[in-house]
């Protein structure tokens, strides 16, 4: 996997954040904590990164992410009990970058 130890290092800063911080703030508190932890192992992380979306050539509209990693991870947080199918799709959309359906550009 050619992002493999890429997404191990965000994951494991994630796991950090959540067992300082726990439960109960604002996405925006973990977004904030996650991105100092990235940061301190040396990562290159842009937060609230706008992308614009594409269709036949043209931008149709863009969306914003949480934090881009590295210029290849896109990390989407949630602070939720439990992932719904409304954020499995959001997801998805993300994943789209190519294709029928549509792109998505840094």
């Amino acid at each position: 996997m050619p992002y493999q130890e890429l997404t191990e290092k965000i994951i494991g800063c994630a796991y950090r954040v959540h067992n300082v911080m726990r439960f109960g703030f604002l996405e925006s508190v973990y977004e904030k904590c996650l991105l100092i932890e990235l940061q301190k192992l040396g990562l290159q992380v842009e937060s609230q990164k706008p992308i614009a979306v594409y269709y036949e050539d043209q931008v149709v509209g863009q969306f914003v992410t949480d934090l881009v990693v590295e210029d290849v991870v896109i990390v989407e947080l949630k602070s939720v009990r439990q992932i719904v199918i409304a954020h499995e799709v959001q997801l998805v959309n993300y994943l789209v970058c190519h294709g029928q359906a549509g792109r998505a550009t840094f």
